[in-house]
């Protein structure tokens, strides 16, 4: 094995928006980071808003932006100093005209931190950015990416889940990135995608033969979730994870369900995350009447999010797609039953250790709710295996040895040329 393959890779990882709170992409970030770097290789994280939050030991270059999404000043008018910037004013004009242009422009402004820094790498991994810069940057080091699932499944999704003409226009606008993530992901010399689902669905969608992918599913942080056995389940206590309010997670359907449990039992539903303030959500729980069953929590802490999966009875998953689906993973990883959709690579994940209904399906989710309350032998049966198959196929220590495997052979292939 050649020297530059057998002594531990500089390894630099790129992700333009990488909330490590929620959302795949941030997780897997600040996981894949760690155990990469536990394994002895070094690595850096080059990285746009908000703050990943690694790990000391790991050293984060932050590109600064316009930052347009930030919660506490969305969609902020930039100074004129600001848009003397070109790449800035790029990306005003993008977002001003209902477009999304964050992935184009943190690959203009990761080429332009990177050009005088490929001799310290080995190899640069881009996080679902697939922008044009990171197009040029392969053209001076070896350059992978990881695609966790095709964007185009939420394009569709979306679209279909509105009817006026105009809104399905909206909705082709703020897509329109994905021509240019096609390209991109096209000329790089591996893709890592997360399931066998998603190298399926992304091959087919992006025109890439499957040889040219290698799957690496996603690993759940053992040491953040696990079971708290001193900690009660409270029976009819549903629990739910969802990191966007949109059509592809399914909670529309979920609600529905519950709609029809709570006319003839006691339930309470605990939703893991913030509903958007007069959304199709809010609006949903309102015209079934149901507010009084269900709790939001917002954000909470590491610690707080662990104890809400020990008091639940059950966790649902109703995601119409997952590339993987993290939140599956994780409620498994608590101990805690689950019933998951057959949406996209979630079968795959899931196994024999949960119940699996078909997606979009209110009225499957309901009996499999019930069902599962009413059994509760069964119920931790379920848990348990969730549990021990968590252990024993989804661990960062697994999904990291297999990347650098990746990094390896792409090293090697781009020697050749």
């Amino acid at each position: 094995m050649p020297p530059h393959i057998s002594r531990p890779l500089r390894i630099c990882l790129l992700s333009y928006r990488s909330n490590p709170h929620c959302g795949g992409q941030g997780v897997y970030l600040k996981n894949l980071s760690r155990a990469i770097k536990d394994l002895g290789h070094m690595v850096e994280v080059v990285c746009g808003p908000p703050d990943p939050l690694l790990d000391k030991d790991i050293r984060a270059h932050r590109i600064p932006c316009l930052d347009l999404y930030n919660p506490k000043d969305p969609f902020r008018i930039p100074t004129l100093t600001e848009l003397n910037n070109p790449i800035n004013l790029i990306e005003w004009l993008g977002i001003s005209t209902m477009g999304f242009p964050e992935p184009f422009t943190f690959g203009l402004r990761a080429y332009q931190f990177m050009r005088n820094r490929f001799h310290g790498y080995d190899i640069l991994h881009d996080n679902q950015s697939l922008g044009y810069g990171i197009q040029l940057i392969g053209r001076f080091i070896p350059t992978i990416a990881t695609i966790h699932h095709p964007i185009t499944v939420d394009r569709d999704i979306d679209i279909k889940a509105v009817r006026p003409f105009w809104k399905k226009l909206k909705y082709l606008r703020w897509y329109s990135f994905i021509g240019m993530q096609k390209t991109v992901a096209r000329s790089l010399l591996k893709i890592i995608t997360v399931s066998e689902c998603a190298r399926q669905d992304i091959s087919r969608d992006f025109t890439i033969p499957p040889h040219r992918f290698s799957i690496v599913p996603n690993g759940i942080n053992t040491n953040l979730f696990y079971p708290l056995p001193e900690i009660s389940r409270e029976p009819g206590r549903i629990i739910v994870t969802t990191s966007a309010d949109t059509p592809l997670k399914g909670l529309y359907y979920l609600l529905h369900a519950v709609a029809d449990i709570t006319k003839a039992r006691k339930i309470k539903l605990v939703v893991i995350g913030t509903p958007k303030k007069e959304g199709g959500i809010v609006r949903l729980i309102r015209k079934l009447d149901i507010a009084r069953y269900i709790t939001f929590t917002g954000h909470i802490s590491d610690k707080k999010f662990v104890r809400e999966y020990a008091r639940a009875s059950l966790a649902v998953v109703p995601s119409v797609y997952e590339g993987f689906g993290l939140p599956v993973g994780e409620a498994m990883a608590c101990g805690v039953p689950v019933i998951s959709t057959t949406g996209g690579a979630l079968p795959e994940v899931v196994g024999n250790a949960g119940i699996l209904v078909p997606p979009a399906d209110s009225n499957a989710l309901e009996k499999a709710i019930v069902n599962l309350l009413d059994h509760p032998g069964y119920a931790a049966k379920l848990g348990m295996a969730g549990y021990n198959r968590v252990r024993n196929h989804f661990t960062w220590k697994k999904a990291a040895e297999k990347t650098v495997a990746v990094y390896q052979e792409a090293i090697r292939d781009y020697r050749k040329f």
